[in-house]
């Protein structure tokens, strides 16, 4: 089984849904921003505290 360390939840944040580093960033949003063809340099240049890692957990998370 695969670890997930950027992944994380927390009650207090976004209502303990899954979230990229305890940030305000749901895996949902990398996940809807990719179904809605960004690229992963748009994502890293719209959200620039995201890092490559944190887009390809949030996608092996959800596969």
């Amino acid at each position: 089984m695969r670890e997930f360390d950027r992944i994380t939840f927390d009650p207090s944040v976004m209502g303990g849904r899954a979230c990229i580093r305890g940030m305000r960033v749901t895996v949902s949003l990398v996940i809807n921003l990719v179904a809605n063809g960004m690229t992963q340099d748009e994502i890293l240049k719209a959200y620039p505290y995201l890092e490559p890692e944190d887009i390809r957990q949030a996608l092996q998370y959800v596969a």
